[in-house]
């Protein structure tokens, strides 16, 4: 990343920092050097992007502002849900027939393409694949969900559909009529995952620098001077992955998403009857609501509880209380369960949701806007970064390359983010209340 960003969390109140595997040894950059390529951003796409070039013999440096996973990749809640929100004619139609076909294909394989790398790289990153229960809060988002799922089913997934009484016994929750049950779907430390990465990405030769901020960038002849405080990195190729914590290092980029926020709390871990009750199969959870609750359990099976936050202090505007309320509303047998730790992140959203792949000049790219599926999606842009640096077509690439293209009035628009989940979680509560979405 490139902009320190809000302080309002801290390592010490992120629960992932308490059970993530060792950091990379990493140091400041603090001279002018050479490399084929640099990384801007040490989350989940900038490491894996490391990686992934240092692999084919590429001299690679990474650039973090803060420490490796310090955004939203060390923030997340961990769920590697596997499928897009559109269905894959809708894709079709935004990117065209065969750049939906790729792209189908590859969001199909996403998730075990991810736990392969887990096992492939040997990271310790507490990975269960146990499959991702999608529920459905009311009945609009039930028919909507059923076609989505049908329409998924018919490329080639083995999504089942679920009632009620399926979804309470594959959940534990009393609060949902349906959902849909995804196989491939599971969860990881999320700390530990981006960690993993940065590790292997150094064993294959990549420079990782922490705690040094890219001040700016300019064009020298055919390259790139790529400025910190104390160093520079000349390069032919710079690749930006700083995703919702991106600045005005490249113009107008952060204007192309809505930076929200992903709040989450932990609880204490979980007595043995409870986890008979409570996801018991150590499947994942999200619903459908705008602010989304989702769930899963940590190694310790404490459990991982998250929704839409206002700001990057997980209390504004009533946040914990939200969270607390939606815990009570999807298992009410956890009611009386202590909560150990409570923290929030940035995710950046687009208005397609839907990730953008960037070009915006000769020898930069740019990958970010998640939108919520970051886990799988991650590794999926940070494959196609190398794939698109290291010369591939873009007519291979799963997603187009588009143009920087600012949102209309995102400026304005995002801060009243904060007064997004809340307006939200009233339409949810209404959308229960009739039934409707």
């Amino acid at each position: 990343m490139t902009n320190p960003g809000s302080k309002a969390s801290t390592n010490g109140r992120i629960h992932w920092y308490s059970t993530a595997g060792a950091a990379p040894e990493c140091s400041v950059l603090a001279s002018d050097i050479e490399a084929d390529f640099v990384v801007v951003g040490g989350g989940l796409t900038g490491t894996r992007t490391a990686l992934g070039l240092a692999e084919q013999g590429a001299r690679v440096a990474l650039l973090e502002a803060r420490e490796i996973g310090w955004g939203a990749s060390g923030r997340s809640g961990g769920q590697c849900n596997p499928m897009w929100r559109a269905t894959p004619d809708d894709l079709a139609q935004r990117v065209g027939d065969a750049c939906g076909a790729r792209l189908v294909e590859t969001t199909i394989g996403s998730a075990d393409a991810l736990f392969r790398d887990i096992e492939t790289y040997g990271i310790d990153c507490d990975p269960e694949q146990n499959g991702w229960v999608q529920a459905a809060h009311c009945g609009k988002a039930q028919n909507r969900l059923e076609r989505l799922g049908e329409a998924w089913n018919n490329v080639g997934t083995n999504i089942s559909f679920q009632d009620r009484a399926q979804t309470q016994t594959i959940s534990g929750s009393p609060a949902y009529a349906f959902s849909l049950f995804h196989p491939n779907g599971g969860h990881v430390q999320p700390l530990s995952l981006t960690r993993g990465f940065a590790r292997t990405a150094i064993k294959f030769g990549a420079q990782l620098f922490e705690n040094s901020p890219v001040l700016g960038m300019t064009r020298v002849g055919s390259k790139w001077k790529v400025a910190t405080a104390n160093g520079s990195v000349t390069t032919p190729q710079v690749i930006l992955t700083t995703n919702a914590y991106s600045d005005d290092l490249w113009p107008k980029l952060r204007q192309t998403f809505y930076p929200l926020v992903s709040i989450s709390l932990a609880t204490a871990p979980l007595s043995d009857n409870l986890q008979k009750t409570v996801l018991p199969n150590a499947v994942t959870i999200a619903d459908s609501r705008r602010a989304i609750y989702y769930s899963r359990y940590d190694r310790d099976r404490r459990l991982i509880f998250g929704c839409v936050g206002s700001t990057e202090n997980a209390a504004t505007l009533g946040g914990i209380q939200r969270l607390k309320r939606g815990l009570r509303t999807v298992f009410p047998q956890l009611a009386d369960q202590p909560i150990e730790a409570t923290w929030a992140g940035r995710i950046a959203v687009t208005p397609e949701m839907m990730p953008h792949l960037h070009e915006p000049d000769s020898g930069v790219l740019a990958g970010l806007g998640f939108s919520g599926r970051g886990i799988a999606m991650t590794s999926v842009m940070a494959r196609t970064l190398v794939k698109k640096a290291l010369g591939a077509g873009d007519e291979t690439l799963p997603f187009p390359v588009l143009p920087v293209k600012p949102i209309p009035f995102q400026p304005v628009t995002r801060r009243l983010i904060p007064l997004a989940a809340p307006a939200m979680t009233l339409r949810d509560r209404l959308d229960a209340v009739l039934g409707r979405s």
